[in-house]
Formats: structure tokens, C-alpha cells, sequence
């Protein structure tokens, strides 16, 4: 027999978490033919002696609802051999979408995920109304990766409910009902699950709560129900979980009533009022009593990255930075080098919104402790000696005098890593037995998402630098790693043809170069469309990246091929 491709002589992780062995993956078509040694011969041959051979990556929590209808490359997830991507999480999506209500969602989703607005209404074409036709455009869009989708609570509560769902009032039974025949009907089209927000810092860019973030048990078991009778899909959920709304009472009960996988954000936060150990201790009671809850967690600190061309600085509620904010590059840098304004914009008051963001903007211009210089070969585990903080008081400096500083080096593009969220320790040793349960699955990359303020889609890159090659203290095994990332967070969506290098398992490889694995210093970038901005990071030591057999990368430069589909519905093993 003839292969089309024979990936030869690399340690072979196969997805399954089995100790690694060095042989050869052979490929017909889409499909893995072989995996063993000597299989014959093939059409294109690839050495890969002295490198790791692994499936693609599987991220099941990203935002490219829009961008994977304009953009075939699907980067940066894409760059961090990432072959699969599930979107539509939090509660936000593009359909349904009534023709008077295209604005409304943008607004929605800009205000929700930091994407901007002006990108997404030159870059959509509008070319659906109902969910089902929304997976019709999806499809007609070659692009290098596989994607999966779920139907957004706040899209189908505002097409049912108009205003009053967007304003988020009580629905009736009826409502209920509509809401769930769209549901189902997503999931019958090929959606993979159901998402909603929970969390009163997800709001539109008019300042509204997201449609569904008060939503009572009865309408969202009620939209669970829905899905049931699709036969698939799972409830994904990001929520403040505020004790007195029991969440985990009615995420055990829908579950156990349905069948159907929840899974929630599990994060530790400022703003949560639960802790991340009772989150954790209350979804195992219910699982414990049969219902089936997986916690989605990061795998470091989710870090604002904080810069003057980024969303956020420290100095952005200071009344003087309005008159630089808007500026071209070069006219904003010469006015942040004058000594005058520099004065003038350290001696000011930071004025905050009478919002949530009040707290996050203290934080911001007062936190210096929580925040760190990030540089090129940046730990993203820094110690306290790493701080602001402590350079500063090093330095002779206040904090915001060395922010400043930093933030106008290199021609006005230093950035500060501020991780708010899962840093409260000042290290990442609360995930060491988090990342050893399967109750726990690596998510949260945001990919897609907050373009000016967040840039962890470089977590698959992450994981393997920091918690399988470079961490001191407790690391991950690479195949323990490699599973977590590939089969697990495949099975979770039902996605049961990928993420393991078997005989009949889709062709999805990466070839690594565990030793050359890096993640570049984040940059902004003003790709989108209609110039929109976002913050872009790319990774180093993947030689080969292989999506249904065709190869899509060679070391980090996208090859042009587009062989990625739009997933329908959930996918059988081999």
C-alpha cells in the first residue's frame, strides 16, 4: 500500500495520555491509516526525527463568531496548533438575528469581548437570519482549522422577546418555548451546545447586562429541555455565581434531568463571591448525585495587558488622557515624551465610571503589585520581586512613574501582564491538582476575543513551555498535557474523531519542537477589518502543522491551504 503521507521517526504522543514512542503515522485522504513502524511507502514522506509528533489542538472556548466569516486563516488560535475551535460561548453570538437587529448584536459582542464594531459591520455580510442559516454561511468560507458552534442566549432571547428580552425581563411560557424550539433547532442544524452569561461584567457597549444574565431556572432548564430533544449538546455558562442564585442547585438538577454536559467558568476572582475551592467542592456534590458538571479553567493568570495602544493603561481614567487617546501613533507618541504632559497626566485623579469598572480601573491605576513588565522572554509566573512595584521602589520611582516609562519605551509599544484573574497567590500553584482532574478542562483562551485588552490564545504554546518544559517545581508529563488538550477537550463537545493519533482519527498532527517552543511578546496589530485593532502573540518550535492530512503550517508561516470545515453536530469515533 501506497500512503499519501508518512510522518516518520518522531515520539509519538497519541492524545491518550500512553507513554510516548518513537514511530511512524501514516496518512490516507483526511483520515490516520497507521501509526506504528516500517509501514511502506508514501507520496510525501516527513522526517521527524528528534521532534514530538501529537494531534491538533482542540480549544472549545473561543469568540470568532464573526471573524470565521470573513477570515480563512482563523489566527492567532491557528499559529498555536490549534486545529479545531468551538465558538459561541458567553452568551453571544451573531444568530439568530432579526434584519433590525444586526447593530444591536454587535454591540453586544464589542461590549462583551473587547471586538471592535467598526471590524465586525465591514466584515459580516449578513447573509442569515436564522441560526441554521448562519451554519449555511459558516460553511460556504474555506479556512485552515475546523470550527463548532453553539446558539447564544442573548441572540435567541432578544429574536424571541425583542426589547424585552434584550432588557432582560421575565419571559413567559411561551416565550420559554420559542426559545427552546430555536435551540433545538440549532443544535438539529449542527450547533454543538447552548451558551449564556451570568455575569454582570459581560455587558453591551451601551452598558446593558447581556440578555439571559438574570434568567430564573425555569427558562433555562426550559431551554435545556429543548436541547435534549435535539439528542445532544452541552450547557456552557460563564456567571458570577452568586450564592443566593444557586447556581449548582439547577446545573445539577438539568443536568440530571436532561443528560446533557454543563460546564461553567471556573475562575479565582476579585468579583466572584465564591471561592474557586467551594466552586469546585459544590459541582463535585452534584456530580456525585449523578449530574454531569465540568469546570473550564485557564492554565495561567488571565492577564489585561495593558499598554497606550491597548483598551486599558493605568492612566486611563485621568482626565488628560483624553486628549492623546485618539491620536495617530507617531503625534501620540511625541506628546507622551513631552516632560510637561508627563507632569501633568502623573499629578491628575483618575475619575472612574460609576460602574463596575470602577473597581478594575483602581486596580489598574493604583494596583502596580498586581502588575508586571512584560518583556520578551516574559515568566508568566512572575514572583513579587518582579512587580512594578518592586522595580520601582528599586528604581527610586513611584509605580506610576515606571509605568509610564515602560509603557513609552520601544517607541511607544511596552505592555504590563496584569493578571486579575487566577493570580491572587502570586503563583499558579492552586492549579497543580486542578490540572490533574478530569473534572477540569483546559479552556478560556478567549481566542478571538478581547482584541485590545486580553491575549491568551496562545494557551496550547503555554502549556507546553511553561507546564511541561520550563516550570520549576511541578510540571505536567507531556502526554498528560497533550491529552488535556486534545482528546479531552475534544470528548467534551462530542467531537469523538479527533484529537488522538489512531487509525481512522482525522489526520489533525503537529510536529513540535519541544525544545524550540516559545510564544513571542504580545503585539497590536490593526489587521481587522476597517483597521480594527487587536493584540496578536506567535509561537515558535511547531515545525508542521497538519489539519485532515493537508499541511496548513510550516514552522509558524501559514501555508494558504484550506482545509478546515464548519463541524455539524457531534462526531463518532472511528
Amino acid at each position: 500500500m501506497t500512503y499519501d503521507l508518512i510522518i516518520k521517526g518522531g515520539t509519538v504522543v497519541d492524545g491518550l495520555g500512553d507513554e510516548p514512542f518513537i514511530g511512524d503515522v501514516a496518512v490516507i485522504g483526511h483520515h490516520i491509516a497507521a501509526v506504528g513502524h516500517d509501514l511502506g511507502d508514501a507520496t510525501s514522506v516527513v522526517d521527524a526525527t528528534g521532534c514530538y509528533v501529537a494531534p491538533g489542538f482542540v480549544d472549545i472556548h473561543t469568540h470568532y463568531d464573526g471573524q470565521a466569516t470573513w477570515d480563512p486563516e482563523m489566527a492567532p488560535s491557528s499559529w498555536h496548533g490549534v486545529t479545531t475551535v468551538v465558538m459561541g460561548n458567553c452568551g453571544v453570538g451573531f444568530a439568530p438575528a432579526a434584519p433590525d437587529r444586526h447593530d444591536w448584536l454587535i454591540g453586544l459582542m464589542e461590549g462583551v469581548e473587547d471586538i471592535p464594531g467598526s471590524a465586525l459591520s465591514e466584515g459580516m455580510s449578513w447573509n442569515w437570519e436564522s441560526f441554521p442559516e448562519y451554519l449555511d454561511a459558516l460553511e460556504e468560507l474555506p479556512r485552515a482549522i475546523d470550527v463548532a458552534t453553539q446558539v447564544p442566549h442573548g441572540a435567541v432571547r432578544a429574536y424571541v422577546m425583542g426589547d424585552r428580552g434584550a432588557g432582560n425581563e421575565a419571559p413567559t411560557g411561551s416565550d420559554i418555548d420559542a426559545m427552546a424550539c430555536i435551540v433545538e433547532e440549532g443544535l438539529r442544524a449542527g450547533a454543538l451546545g447552548f451558551s449564556t452569561s451570568r455575569t454582570v461584567l459581560h455587558k453591551s457597549i451601551e452598558g446593558e447586562l447581556v440578555p439571559g444574565t438574570t434568567a430564573d431556572p425555569e427558562e433555562l432548564i426550559g431551554i435545556a429541555r429543548g436541547m435534549a430533544k435535539a439528542g445532544h449538546g452541552v450547557f456552557e455558562m460563564s456567571s458570577d455565581l452568586v450564592p443566593e442564585w444557586n447556581e449548582f442547585d439547577w446545573m445539577g438538577d438539568m443536568s440530571r434531568e436532561t443528560g446533557l454536559p454543563v460546564t461553567f467558568t471556573a475562575l479565582q476572582s476579585p468579583v466572584k463571591a465564591m471561592n474557586l475551592d467551594d466552586q469546585l467542592a459544590k459541582m463535585r456534590s452534584q456530580n456525585a448525585r449523578g449530574a454531569n458538571i465540568l469546570a473550564q479553567i485557564a492554565m495561567r493568570g488571565t492577564g489585561l495587558i495593558l499598554g497606550w495602544r491597548t483598551s486599558f493603561n493605568p492612566f486611563s481614567f485621568k482626565p488628560s488622557w483624553a486628549e492623546v487617546a485618539a491620536l495617530n501613533e507617531a503625534d501620540q507618541l511625541a506628546k507622551l515624551a513631552d516632560p510637561a504632559f508627563k507632569k501633568k497626566l502623573l499629578s491628575e485623579t483618575s475619575v472612574y465610571p460609576e460602574s463596575d469598572l470602577q473597581f478594575l480601573g483602581q486596580l489598574m491605576a493604583e494596583g502596580f503589585e498586581m502588575q508586571y513588565a512584560l518583556t520578551d522572554d516574559f515568566n508568566y509566573e512572575p514572583t513579587k520581586e518582579q512587580s512594578i512595584a518592586h522595580l520601582a521602589a528599586v528604581d527610586g520611582a513611584s509605580g506610576a512613574e515606571y509605568a509610564y516609562d515602560l509603557m513609552t519605551s520601544n517607541n511607544g509599544t511596552g505592555l504590563i501582564y496584569f493578571p486579575l484573574l487566577n493570580y491572587a497567590d502570586g503563583d499558579l500553584k492552586f492549579l497543580e491538582p486542578i490540572l490533574q482532574s478530569e473534572d477540569c478542562i483546559n479552556s478560556l483562551s478567549d481566542g478571538g476575543a478581547h482584541c485590545g485588552t486580553i491575549c491568551d490564545a496562545a494557551s496550547p504554546t503555554f502549556m507546553l513551555q511553561h507546564w511541561v518544559r520550563d516550570r520549576d517545581g511541578f510540571r505536567l508529563s507531556l502526554s498528560d498535557a497533550i491529552k488535556r488538550q486534545c482528546a479531552d477537550t475534544a470528548k467534551v463537545y462530542g467531537l469523538h474523531d479527533r484529537g488522538v493519533l489512531a487509525r481512522g482519527y482525522l489526520a489533525d498532527i503537529n510536529i513540535i519542537e519541544l525544545e524550540n517552543i516559545a510564544m513571542s511578546k504580545p503585539w497590536v496589530a490593526n489587521d481587522l477589518p476597517a483597521g480594527g485593532k487587536r493584540l496578536l502573540q506567535s509561537s515558535s518550535g511547531y515545525r508542521a502543522t497538519f489539519k485532515s492530512g493537508v499541511q496548513t503550517f510550516d514552522n509558524g508561516r501559514y501555508l494558504g491551504a484550506t482545509p478546515g470545515v464548519l463541524i455539524r453536530g457531534p462526531q463518532s469515533a472511528p
